[in-house]
């Protein structure tokens, strides 16, 4: 146990080196996590790491998705619904179709229940890695929105396929209209677990005397209880968190203070971060257990037949997204969709995003080794091992390259939103200008007595005039900035006092770091 916690923080404390390294080169961190990984276990004498892939699906995956789904914008969601459903649903069934097709043909030994496991196992794209090799270039909003979305849902999608497959390859049977039913039981109870159990922590939020930490602990404890309640009978456990995710992130400004807001984010950042982190590691340190289980199969030919669907993968979701583009052109004479002239460019680019992740390594390793009547599952080695090369080319290859493919493309934003620092000029104008208006209409007597009032009121008067240029701008923030720091420095050094409190010393830092990072938030 003792050691098993002593290499869980040493590989923490490597995953930070590595995302450094990551920042330093401009790289999306889960490429280099994935090779530093990779590499770590190539070194003799490293410890062989076996992966629970419970650990995965019942420890990993409820907080990833539902960090996801808390900070997914609704508005934008909804607007783009049409183009989400079909990339998380339609194109994930289509890919995994493709897959059986090319597999039962090509690969020895598999039929096609066995190629439709592959290919639900392999197609949903990995929301992470995407998300943070589009930190690193510009891209319109309604991209990174569209991949926000497929990324809550796509996951659901894909190990429903998983599943239906999993019994046919079990059982030797499968009945479509069993299947079909089961189908739409899986997602609606799904949906409606985690609105039940997002309603049960909305009311304990709201009627019981909560704080910021307990605030906190219990949203940390909210994607468990939704996952594992889905799961216990038999629904979707991936769209449970995700429909109660998006449910209490629409109603938390009813029943969380700032405090617990800020607080919250704060942990969750954190959280996410090492979660991330270390599922992107394990995928590189399991090689070698994988090479090792593949027993007839020469390694050669395991990595042509890795490369061989991977390649497929790839070409797949590229013409099912530009097959998508036409449709939408097509229907879009038909239907009101939110944009009825894609065109080519965007639709390349949602097709050339499609690194796998977490999800796929951790089905993968869900497969027992034995079925029901006692005989080895077939072909479970190889596809674990087809698995982790899809995984380990598609982040290296289109990782590496995406944000080349989308500087080529030369991508302009059709939505044409203002530059962010105009939308927080006119987001500052607009509340000064309501908050002066309703203060002089509900609260003239007081305003006209009270100083500090009066002082707020001028406040806001200063923020109607025009903006100071930008050498100003800059000028004052470097100033503000330095204060900030001698301010620290000489509360560090009133904190060295026996006479003085250092819970006290404490809150004024805080307040300086939030000070900062007002103004950062301003200026940047």
């Amino acid at each position: 146990m003792l050691h098993d916690f002593t290499l869980y923080i040493a590989l923490v404390m490597l995953i930070l080196l590595l995302v450094m390294l990551a920042h330093k080169i401009r790289t999306a961190y889960p490429v280099v996590l994935v090779l530093g990984g990779l590499a770590i276990s190539l070194i003799p004498g490293m410890p062989v790491i076996h992966i629970n892939p419970e650990l995965i699906f019942v420890i990993f995956l409820p907080p990833l998705l539902y960090e996801a789904a808390w900070y997914t914008s609704w508005k934008e969601f909804w607007r783009w619904r049409r183009v989400i459903g079909s990339f998380a649903f339609l194109i994930v069934i289509a890919t995994s179709l493709v897959v059986a097709l090319v597999a039962s043909h090509l690969i020895p030994g598999f039929t096609l229940a066995l190629g439709f496991l592959l290919g639900g196992i392999v197609s949903p794209p990995d929301a992470v890695s995407a998300t943070a090799i589009l930190k690193h270039v510009k891209v319109p909003k309604r991209m990174s929105s569209i991949l926000e979305g497929e990324s809550l849902l796509n996951d659901a999608s894909s190990l429903i396929v998983f599943r239906f497959a999993f019994i046919a390859v079990d059982t030797g049977r499968f009945v479509f209209h069993e299947a079909a039913l089961s189908f739409v039981w899986v997602i609606a109870g799904g949906i409606l677990t985690g609105l039940a159990v997002g309603c049960v922590f909305y009311f304990l939020h709201r009627k019981l005397p909560t704080d910021a930490n307990t605030d906190v602990v219990m949203s940390l404890a909210t994607p468990y209880v939704m996952y594992i309640a889905a799961e216990s009978i038999h629904v979707s456990g991936v769209l449970a968190v995700v429909s109660g995710g998006l449910f209490l992130s629409a109603k938390s400004h009813l029943f969380l203070s700032h405090r617990s807001r800020l607080r919250g984010a704060n942990v969750w950042a954190a959280f996410g971060f090492v979660l991330n982190g270390l599922v992107f590691m394990l995928i590189g340190l399991e090689l070698p257990v994988i090479v090792a289980g593949l027993g007839d199969v020469s390694l050669r030919q395991a990595i042509g037949y890795g490369v061989l669907i991977t390649v497929v993968l790839m070409v797949a979701r590229v013409l099912s997204t530009l097959g998508a583009s036409a449709f939408t052109v097509f229907i879009s004479r038909y239907i009101t969709t939110a944009d009825s002239r894609p065109g080519w460019k965007a639709p390349l680019v949602f097709g050339w995003a499609g690194m796998r992740g977490v999800v796929s390594l951790a089905a993968a390793l869900s497969i027992p080794v034995y079925v029901t009547s006692g005989a080895a599952f077939p072909q479970r080695n190889l596809i674990l091992f087809i698995t982790f090369v899809v995984i380990l080319l598609t982040l290296v290859v289109q990782g590496l390259t995406l944000p080349l493919v989308i500087r080529w493309l030369q991508l302009d934003d059709p939505d044409h939103f203002l530059p962010e620092a105009e939308q927080n000029r006119i987001i500052r104008q607009k509340l000064s200008d309501r908050s002066l208006a309703w203060l002089r209409e509900h609260h003239s007597d007081a305003l006209g007595s009270n100083t500090a009032l009066q002082q707020l009121a001028a406040k806001w008067e200063q923020e109607t005039v025009p903006d100071e240029s930008e050498w100003m701008q800059d000028g004052y923030r470097a100033v503000y900035l330095q204060l900030l720091a001698q301010q620290r420095a000489w509360l560090r050094e009133w904190n060295k006092e026996v006479s003085t409190d250092e819970e006290v010393i404490r809150k004024y830092q805080l307040l300086l770091d939030v000070e900062e990072e007002k103004m950062r938030l301003r200026f940047e």
